[in-house]
């Protein structure tokens, strides 16, 4: 078997007037992440580290932000797209593992749902989906709630 292994890392802005999606899902908060999409910091995370992992470049070169049809875009959306250039090299996950980091709100009690969320989206076994969640102990933009960010790191392989 060929294994190869990605990183990814995104981060953006909270800002008041925006829905807060993390993982898929909609969770409630009195901000949302700014961006270009619907901002998942977490999809996007993991959206590049799958595409470093079979040499496919970014997600800002597959689905740049000057494009109108991917405003306000559910990331699920690009999360499906890339599994298809993923396949499309003859690649499958063998497994997932994303930490996202936020003061609030609490983050845990929603990783279930976005672990099933994924697994639907990707096609693939919930158990090879870890999310944790932490804060930056108010230290920093995350510590004065200005952003979250995310990290992942996936093995890949082709048989």
């Amino acid at each position: 078997m060929n294994f190869r292994v990605g990183f990814g890392y995104d981060m953006h802005r909270l800002v008041e007037g925006r829905d807060l999606w993390l993982g898929g899902i909609k969770i409630n908060h009195e901000k949302g992440l700014y961006g270009h999409s619907d901002a998942d910091v977490l999809i996007h995370t993991i959206c590049d580290a799958l595409l470093g992992a079979a040499n496919l470049r970014d997600i800002g070169f597959h689905f740049p932000d000057t494009a109108d049809e991917y405003h306000d875009v559910d990331s699920k959306i690009l999360l499906k797209q890339v599994m298809g250039l993923l396949r499309g090299k003859g690649y499958e996950i063998f497994n997932i593992d994303s930490t996202i980091c936020a003061e609030s709100p609490k983050l845990n009690p929603h990783i279930p749902a976005m672990q099933r969320t994924l697994s639907e989206v990707m096609d693939i076994d919930i158990d090879s989906i870890s999310i944790k969640a932490t804060t930056s102990e108010k230290m920093g933009f995350v510590g004065r709630e200005e952003g979250i960010t995310a990290y992942a790191v996936v093995l890949i392989y082709k048989q």
